[in-house]
């Protein structure tokens, strides 16, 4: 339903943006996230490395990380705006190690 606004004493029709619906709001309100995958190539010590380097993480973090990539095939290791993940994914990829990205759960 539109509005209307009082100018000079006349009564003009407002245009008015559709409002969005939760579902909506929560689906854009989700970020997104970079997940680096379990490969049979790239030595543990330079994963961590990488993940030091690129995301000027901690030693202590990245070996989490890495840890994570071997043990259990992927890590979450970065999330943020669409745009974002995508750089952390090509820049991974630039690194020699097999990153997606996908919606935050």
């Amino acid at each position: 339903m539109g509005q209307c606004a009082n100018i000079g004493g006349v009564t003009a029709p407002v245009e008015v943006e559709p409002t969005a619906t939760p579902d909506e709001i929560v689906q854009t309100a989700k970020p997104w996230v970079t997940i680096v995958w379990n490969d049979p190539v790239n030595l543990m010590s330079y994963v961590t490395y990488v993940f030091q380097k690129y995301f000027g993480y901690s030693k202590k973090k990245a070996e989490k990380l890495m840890y994570e990539v071997h043990e259990e095939g992927k890590s979450v290791v970065s999330h943020g705006s669409r745009e974002e993940m995508e750089r952390d994914v090509q820049a991974m990829h630039e690194y020699g190690l097999w990153a997606t990205m996908d919606r935050q759960e």
